[in-house]
């Protein structure tokens, strides 16, 4: 009686794991030579898909340029009665430098303030005639550190400032500061949900190319299975089908979101009477632009687990 001899997987051109990934490229770049319109259909939404978040990304790291530079511009200011001896002012500097968030301070004496009022009311000076400093406080112009210029640590560094003796009154334009804060907060809300919505589309997209690829090659791979193929040799090909397919994306919306800055650039001046040079407009860090990358082939990668988690189960 003849026994039936197990069926052995066919062996690769080239064994070894230099053969395996051989193969496997191979492979992938068959499929998408093979679906090449959904291919560039796909490619070409996922672009589209990673330019609005690149351009999201742009607007939000000038926005953030924008702050930091007004937020240099944040200061307290400490009012006293009358002028302060060196001794008292010595002293207030010290417990006011012992204060969380102490940036540089500067003393503005009645005498100054006097000078500054007058140059402000450059042309009109007859207004202050026979005004003397007595009626001006002097002041002390407090800039905090970098990470004490949000709102919340500016009002606590307020209170404490109130409770040192000599102040009579504390300004920091209160208003200013909380809509300021509140409308970047707003900007980092929408952002996370536009790369939200973008990681769903991505992952979508993807996922329904590959489904596409595995109808057309349904009994191939049925075959493939039969044979003795494991399930990672042939899921490994359609994974990296999606990465690439995801990093492409990402790669032409970079280089589209280049040309438009470019574009902006040397014609804001001409359109929009925008000084670009004086803006200082910036494009994304490399590390932002290697992150966008990685994204879309990681992207890439899962919309294509997704896919053959539902439809290969050999």
């Amino acid at each position: 009686m003849s026994r039936k001899k197990a069926a052995k997987r066919p062996k690769l051109a080239r064994e070894g794991f230099a053969g395996r990934i051989h193969y496997f490229v191979e492979r992938a770049f068959i499929n998408i030579r093979q679906n090449l319109l959904v291919t560039l259909l796909t490619i070409g939404t996922i672009t589209l898909a990673f330019l609005i978040l690149s351009l999201s990304l742009l607007i939000y790291v000038n926005l953030e340029r924008v702050t930091e530079n007004w937020s240099d511009r944040v200061q307290v200011t400490a009012y006293f009665e009358n002028d302060l001896s060196p001794g008292d002012l010595a002293t207030l500097k010290s417990k006011i430098r012992a204060l969380e968030g102490t940036g540089d301070m500067r003393y503005v004496s009645q005498e100054e303030a006097l000078r500054t009022f007058y140059g402000r009311l450059k042309g009109q000076e007859a207004l202050l005639e026979g005004v003397s400093s007595d009626i001006l406080p002097s002041s002390l112009e407090i800039h905090l550190k970098k990470d004490s210029r949000d709102s919340k640590s500016i009002a606590l560094y307020v209170e404490r400032l109130k409770k040192l003796p000599m102040i009579t009154e504390v300004q920091y334009g209160e208003e200013w500061v909380k809509r300021f804060s509140h409308f970047m907060n707003l900007v980092r809300f929408a952002g996370i949900l536009v790369a939200g919505f973008i990681v769903l589309a991505v992952v979508f997209i993807v996922a329904n190319t590959i489904k596409l690829t595995i109808y057309a090659r349904k009994d191939e791979l049925e075959l493939m299975g039969l044979v003795g193929a494991t399930r990672l040799f042939i899921k490994v090909p359609f994974l990296i089908e999606g990465i690439v397919q995801g990093f492409v994306g990402a790669a032409l919306a970079i280089l589209v979101l280049s040309g438009v800055y470019l574009a902006f650039l040397h014609n804001a001046d001409f359109f929009f009477s925008f000084n670009t040079m004086e803006a200082g407009l910036l494009f994304l860090p490399v590390t932002y632009l290697i992150a966008l990358l990685f994204g879309g082939a990681a992207l890439g990668f899962l919309g294509s687990l997704a896919s053959l988690k539902r439809f290969i189960s050999l």
